[in-house]
Protein backbone atom coordinates (compact mmCIF):
# COMPACT_ATOMS: atom_id res chain seq x y z
CA UNK A 1 0.00 0.00 0.00
CA UNK A 2 2.87 2.52 0.77
CA UNK A 3 5.51 3.91 -1.05
CA UNK A 4 8.59 1.77 -1.67
CA UNK A 5 10.79 4.21 0.76
CA UNK A 6 10.39 6.94 3.47
CA UNK A 7 12.61 9.84 4.95
CA UNK A 8 13.64 9.68 8.33
CA UNK A 9 15.44 11.95 10.24
CA UNK A 10 18.60 10.03 11.81
CA UNK A 11 21.50 10.78 14.29
CA UNK A 12 24.95 9.50 14.41
CA UNK A 13 26.46 11.03 16.87
CA UNK A 14 25.53 13.26 19.86
CA UNK A 15 25.94 16.85 19.17
CA UNK A 16 24.67 19.91 17.88
CA UNK A 17 21.63 18.92 16.33
CA UNK A 18 21.99 21.08 13.46
CA UNK A 19 25.10 19.22 12.91
CA UNK A 20 24.50 15.95 13.08
CA UNK A 21 21.01 16.06 11.78
CA UNK A 22 20.85 14.34 8.52
CA UNK A 23 17.83 12.99 6.72
CA UNK A 24 18.43 9.82 5.53
CA UNK A 25 15.93 7.70 3.35
CA UNK A 26 14.59 4.48 4.69
CA UNK A 27 12.64 0.70 2.94
CA UNK A 28 8.91 1.35 3.87
CA UNK A 29 8.17 -0.10 7.15
CA UNK A 30 6.07 -3.27 7.38
CA UNK A 31 4.09 -3.97 10.17
CA UNK A 32 4.16 -7.56 11.77
CA UNK A 33 1.63 -9.79 12.97
CA UNK A 34 0.56 -7.72 15.63
CA UNK A 35 1.93 -4.26 14.50
CA UNK A 36 0.26 -1.57 11.94
CA UNK A 37 1.68 1.00 9.89
CA UNK A 38 1.28 4.80 10.78
CA UNK A 39 1.66 7.53 8.25
CA UNK A 40 2.93 10.15 10.13
CA UNK A 41 1.34 13.59 9.97
CA UNK A 42 2.67 15.91 12.77
CA UNK A 43 5.70 15.82 15.11
CA UNK A 44 6.79 18.45 17.14
CA UNK A 45 10.53 19.45 18.11
CA UNK A 46 10.54 19.75 21.65
CA UNK A 47 13.20 20.73 23.99
CA UNK A 48 13.64 17.04 25.41
CA UNK A 49 14.05 16.06 21.76
CA UNK A 50 17.51 18.30 21.60
CA UNK A 51 18.69 17.41 24.77
CA UNK A 52 18.49 13.67 23.60
CA UNK A 53 20.82 14.43 20.39
CA UNK A 54 23.19 16.53 22.17
CA UNK A 55 23.60 13.47 24.49
CA UNK A 56 22.07 15.40 27.69
CA UNK A 57 19.02 13.35 28.07
CA UNK A 58 18.12 10.91 30.77
CA UNK A 59 17.52 8.26 28.02
CA UNK A 60 19.92 7.57 25.01
CA UNK A 61 18.89 5.38 22.39
CA UNK A 62 21.28 3.33 20.07
CA UNK A 63 23.14 4.77 17.49
CA UNK A 64 22.12 5.65 14.80
CA UNK A 65 19.08 6.97 16.23
CA UNK A 66 15.79 8.88 14.76
CA UNK A 67 15.21 11.33 17.26
CA UNK A 68 11.14 12.46 18.12
CA UNK A 69 9.38 11.57 21.64
CA UNK A 70 5.89 13.34 20.10
CA UNK A 71 3.83 12.58 17.16
CA UNK A 72 0.52 11.55 15.44
CA UNK A 73 -0.62 10.11 12.18
CA UNK A 74 -2.75 8.01 10.57
CA UNK A 75 -3.13 4.24 10.23
CA UNK A 76 -2.63 2.73 7.04
CA UNK A 77 -1.64 -0.71 7.33
CA UNK A 78 -2.48 -3.23 10.27
CA UNK A 79 -1.55 -6.94 10.82
CA UNK A 80 -3.84 -9.91 10.95
CA UNK A 81 -3.56 -9.72 14.95
CA UNK A 82 -3.82 -6.06 15.20
CA UNK A 83 -7.09 -5.90 16.69
CA UNK A 84 -7.10 -2.41 18.56
CA UNK A 85 -6.99 0.00 15.83
CA UNK A 86 -8.31 -0.13 12.21
CA UNK A 87 -7.07 1.32 8.86
CA UNK A 88 -7.81 5.16 8.68
CA UNK A 89 -7.32 5.67 12.78
CA UNK A 90 -6.14 8.90 14.02
CA UNK A 91 -3.06 8.07 16.72
CA UNK A 92 -0.97 9.43 18.96
CA UNK A 93 2.48 7.63 18.77
CA UNK A 94 4.83 6.00 21.62
CA UNK A 95 7.37 8.41 23.01
CA UNK A 96 10.09 5.29 22.65
CA UNK A 97 10.03 5.32 18.77
CA UNK A 98 11.40 7.98 17.22
CA UNK A 99 8.59 10.04 15.10
CA UNK A 100 10.84 12.09 12.88
CA UNK A 101 10.26 9.84 9.62
CA UNK A 102 6.97 9.65 7.57
CA UNK A 103 6.04 6.61 8.43
CA UNK A 104 6.85 3.70 11.00
CA UNK A 105 5.51 0.16 12.04
CA UNK A 106 4.52 -0.06 15.96
CA UNK A 107 2.69 -2.39 18.44
CA UNK A 108 -1.36 -1.81 17.96
CA UNK A 109 -1.62 -1.72 22.13
CA UNK A 110 1.03 1.06 21.91
CA UNK A 111 -1.22 3.80 20.46
CA UNK A 112 -3.44 6.14 21.47
CA UNK A 113 -7.01 6.62 18.80
CA UNK A 114 -7.75 10.10 19.15
CA UNK A 115 -11.06 11.34 18.18
CA UNK A 116 -11.10 12.21 14.03
CA UNK A 117 -12.54 15.93 14.66
CA UNK A 118 -9.19 16.34 16.22
CA UNK A 119 -6.58 18.48 14.25
CA UNK A 120 -3.47 16.25 14.30
CA UNK A 121 -1.38 18.37 14.39
CA UNK A 122 -2.72 19.50 17.52
CA UNK A 123 -3.01 15.52 19.01
CA UNK A 124 0.70 15.70 17.80
CA UNK A 125 1.56 17.80 20.26
CA UNK A 126 -0.81 16.70 23.77
CA UNK A 127 1.40 14.05 24.84
CA UNK A 128 4.49 15.90 26.67
CA UNK A 129 3.00 19.32 27.51
CA UNK A 130 -0.62 19.49 27.99
CA UNK A 131 0.01 16.00 29.80
CA UNK A 132 2.41 17.49 31.70
CA UNK A 133 0.10 20.46 32.99
CA UNK A 134 -3.04 17.75 33.34
CA UNK A 135 -0.41 16.12 36.03
CA UNK A 136 0.86 19.04 37.49
CA UNK A 137 -2.91 20.02 38.38
CA UNK A 138 -3.94 16.80 39.80
CA UNK A 139 -1.15 14.46 40.81
CA UNK A 140 0.74 16.63 43.83
CA UNK A 141 -2.17 19.24 45.41
CA UNK A 142 -5.84 18.85 46.52
CA UNK A 143 -7.26 22.08 44.25
CA UNK A 144 -10.48 23.14 44.41
CA UNK A 145 -12.23 25.78 42.69
CA UNK A 146 -10.89 29.38 43.10
CA UNK A 147 -7.32 27.85 44.90
CA UNK A 148 -4.29 29.60 43.55
CA UNK A 149 -1.76 27.65 41.41
CA UNK A 150 1.62 30.01 40.69
CA UNK A 151 4.26 28.90 37.93
CA UNK A 152 7.31 29.95 36.06
CA UNK A 153 8.05 30.06 32.51
CA UNK A 154 4.25 30.56 31.54
CA UNK A 155 4.99 30.93 28.21
CA UNK A 156 6.45 27.80 27.68
CA UNK A 157 4.17 25.40 25.65
CA UNK A 158 3.27 23.84 28.62
CA UNK A 159 2.57 26.97 30.84
CA UNK A 160 0.34 27.59 28.30
CA UNK A 161 -1.06 24.18 29.07
CA UNK A 162 -1.63 24.56 32.24
CA UNK A 163 -3.50 28.59 31.98
CA UNK A 164 -5.81 26.56 29.79
CA UNK A 165 -6.67 23.57 31.77
CA UNK A 166 -6.89 25.61 35.03
CA UNK A 167 -9.29 28.20 33.43
CA UNK A 168 -11.32 25.33 32.55
CA UNK A 169 -11.14 23.79 36.30
CA UNK A 170 -11.72 27.32 38.13
CA UNK A 171 -8.27 27.00 39.27
CA UNK A 172 -6.57 30.89 39.64
CA UNK A 173 -2.99 30.95 37.86
CA UNK A 174 -0.20 33.19 38.69
CA UNK A 175 1.97 33.23 35.50
CA UNK A 176 5.59 34.52 36.24
CA UNK A 177 6.85 35.58 32.65
CA UNK A 178 10.15 37.48 31.79
CA UNK A 179 8.98 39.72 28.13
CA UNK A 180 6.60 42.48 29.19
CA UNK A 181 5.41 41.65 25.26
CA UNK A 182 3.71 38.63 26.67
CA UNK A 183 1.54 39.85 29.53
CA UNK A 184 -1.59 40.47 27.92
CA UNK A 185 -1.31 37.60 25.42
CA UNK A 186 -1.63 35.55 28.67
CA UNK A 187 -4.09 37.64 29.97
CA UNK A 188 -5.94 37.10 27.03
CA UNK A 189 -5.61 33.15 27.28
CA UNK A 190 -6.94 32.66 30.28
CA UNK A 191 -4.31 33.98 32.85
CA UNK A 192 -5.41 35.96 35.82
CA UNK A 193 -2.45 37.41 36.83
CA UNK A 194 0.31 37.83 34.77
CA UNK A 195 3.87 39.07 36.07
CA UNK A 196 7.18 39.97 35.57
CA UNK A 197 9.74 37.79 37.32
CA UNK A 198 12.13 39.80 39.34
CA UNK A 199 12.73 40.67 43.08
CA UNK A 200 9.60 42.77 43.89
CA UNK A 201 8.05 39.04 43.18
CA UNK A 202 6.40 37.93 46.04
CA UNK A 203 5.44 41.71 46.80
CA UNK A 204 3.77 41.72 43.50
CA UNK A 205 1.67 38.54 44.03
CA UNK A 206 0.70 39.60 47.56
CA UNK A 207 -0.91 42.52 46.14
CA UNK A 208 -2.54 40.66 42.86
CA UNK A 209 -3.86 38.05 44.55
CA UNK A 210 -5.17 39.69 47.33
CA UNK A 211 -3.03 37.74 50.13
CA UNK A 212 -4.42 34.55 48.87
CA UNK A 213 -2.67 31.14 50.10
CA UNK A 214 -0.65 29.73 47.33
CA UNK A 215 -0.30 26.18 47.55
CA UNK A 216 1.29 25.17 44.51
CA UNK A 217 4.19 26.30 42.47
CA UNK A 218 4.78 24.56 39.41
CA UNK A 219 9.38 25.29 38.06
CA UNK A 220 10.35 24.77 34.72
CA UNK A 221 13.30 27.07 35.34
CA UNK A 222 14.90 26.55 38.36
CA UNK A 223 18.21 28.89 40.04
CA UNK A 224 16.61 32.35 41.55
CA UNK A 225 13.61 32.01 39.04
CA UNK A 226 12.42 28.91 41.83
CA UNK A 227 13.33 30.72 45.03
CA UNK A 228 11.02 33.35 44.19
CA UNK A 229 8.50 30.87 43.52
CA UNK A 230 9.00 29.29 46.96
CA UNK A 231 8.99 32.22 48.45
CA UNK A 232 5.40 32.87 47.25
CA UNK A 233 4.47 29.84 48.07
CA UNK A 234 2.19 28.94 51.57
CA UNK A 235 3.54 26.81 54.37
CA UNK A 236 3.24 23.44 53.49
CA UNK A 237 3.36 24.60 49.82
CA UNK A 238 4.42 22.23 47.28
CA UNK A 239 7.09 23.29 44.70
CA UNK A 240 7.16 20.66 41.33
CA UNK A 241 9.61 21.06 39.50
CA UNK A 242 9.44 19.52 35.91
CA UNK A 243 12.42 21.71 33.39
CA UNK A 244 15.44 23.76 34.09
CA UNK A 245 15.26 26.23 31.30
CA UNK A 246 18.11 28.02 33.35
CA UNK A 247 20.46 24.86 33.50
CA UNK A 248 20.61 26.35 36.94
CA UNK A 249 20.06 24.09 40.37
CA UNK A 250 17.23 24.42 42.87
CA UNK A 251 18.57 26.98 46.15
CA UNK A 252 16.97 26.02 48.80
CA UNK A 253 17.33 27.94 51.77
CA UNK A 254 17.34 26.06 55.45
CA UNK A 255 14.35 28.20 56.45
CA UNK A 256 12.32 27.64 53.81
CA UNK A 257 11.77 23.82 54.59
CA UNK A 258 12.28 24.46 59.00
CA UNK A 259 9.77 27.44 58.89
CA UNK A 260 7.83 27.11 56.00
CA UNK A 261 8.08 23.31 55.40
CA UNK A 262 8.37 23.47 51.88
CA UNK A 263 7.45 20.26 49.73
CA UNK A 264 9.72 19.52 46.11
CA UNK A 265 8.56 16.92 43.93
CA UNK A 266 9.60 16.08 40.48
CA UNK A 267 7.78 15.23 37.09
CA UNK A 268 9.29 13.18 34.13
CA UNK A 269 6.00 12.86 32.14
CA UNK A 270 7.38 9.97 30.33
CA UNK A 271 8.27 8.31 33.32
CA UNK A 272 4.42 8.79 34.40
CA UNK A 273 3.21 7.58 31.31
CA UNK A 274 5.17 4.60 31.49
CA UNK A 275 4.08 3.47 35.20
CA UNK A 276 0.17 4.70 34.44
CA UNK A 277 -2.23 2.55 34.30
CA UNK A 278 -4.31 2.06 30.85
CA UNK A 279 -7.21 3.75 32.65
CA UNK A 280 -4.99 6.55 34.19
CA UNK A 281 -4.13 7.32 30.85
CA UNK A 282 -7.64 7.22 28.89
CA UNK A 283 -8.78 9.30 31.81
CA UNK A 284 -5.99 12.26 30.86
CA UNK A 285 -6.31 12.10 27.19
CA UNK A 286 -10.33 11.73 27.18
CA UNK A 287 -10.25 15.28 29.94
CA UNK A 288 -7.82 16.34 26.86
CA UNK A 289 -9.03 15.51 24.07
CA UNK A 290 -12.57 17.09 25.60
CA UNK A 291 -10.65 20.14 26.00
CA UNK A 292 -9.49 20.36 22.36
CA UNK A 293 -12.92 19.60 21.08
CA UNK A 294 -14.34 22.62 21.90
CA UNK A 295 -11.76 25.06 21.78
CA UNK A 296 -10.25 25.37 25.09
CA UNK A 297 -6.98 23.39 24.54
CA UNK A 298 -4.58 24.91 21.60
CA UNK A 299 -0.96 24.62 21.38
CA UNK A 300 0.32 27.10 19.52
CA UNK A 301 2.46 26.88 16.27
CA UNK A 302 5.29 29.20 15.16
CA UNK A 303 6.44 27.25 12.02
CA UNK A 304 6.07 24.06 9.90
CA UNK A 305 8.76 22.28 7.77
CA UNK A 306 9.16 19.33 5.97
CA UNK A 307 11.72 16.40 7.15
CA UNK A 308 13.89 17.46 4.58
CA UNK A 309 14.37 20.73 5.78
CA UNK A 310 15.23 19.55 9.40
CA UNK A 311 18.59 21.14 9.55
CA UNK A 312 16.35 24.49 9.56
CA UNK A 313 13.66 23.04 12.07
CA UNK A 314 16.08 22.15 14.53
CA UNK A 315 18.03 25.43 14.48
CA UNK A 316 14.85 27.52 14.50
CA UNK A 317 13.61 25.59 17.91
CA UNK A 318 16.76 25.98 19.87
CA UNK A 319 16.12 29.81 19.14
CA UNK A 320 14.67 31.59 22.31
CA UNK A 321 11.50 34.32 21.84
CA UNK A 322 9.72 31.78 19.84
CA UNK A 323 5.90 32.54 19.43
CA UNK A 324 5.29 28.84 19.30
CA UNK A 325 5.99 25.32 18.60
CA UNK A 326 8.35 24.10 15.29
CA UNK A 327 6.81 21.09 13.98
CA UNK A 328 7.57 18.74 10.93
CA UNK A 329 4.34 18.13 9.08
CA UNK A 330 4.56 15.09 6.58
CA UNK A 331 2.75 14.67 3.09
CA UNK A 332 1.07 11.44 3.33
CA UNK A 333 2.82 8.68 1.86
CA UNK A 334 0.28 5.49 3.26
CA UNK A 335 -2.54 6.98 1.71
CA UNK A 336 -1.71 9.05 -1.40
Amino acid sequence: MGKATINAAVYDTHGNPAEVLRVQTQPWPICGPDEVTVAMRAAPINPADLNQIEGKYPIRSPLPATPGFEGAGVVVETGPEARHVSTGAHVILPHNLGTWREACAVKATELVVVPSEIDLVQAAMLKINPLTAWRLLHGYVELKRENWVIQNAANSAAGRAVIQIARELGIKTVNVVRREELVEELRVLGGDVVLIDGEALRDNVKESTGGAPIHLGLNAVGGDSALRLMNCLAPGGTLVTYGAMSLQPLKVPNGLLIFKDLRFRGIWINKWYDNATMAERTEAFQQLFDMVKRGLLKTKVDRAYPLTEAKAAVTHAAQGKRSGKIIFEFNSPGDA
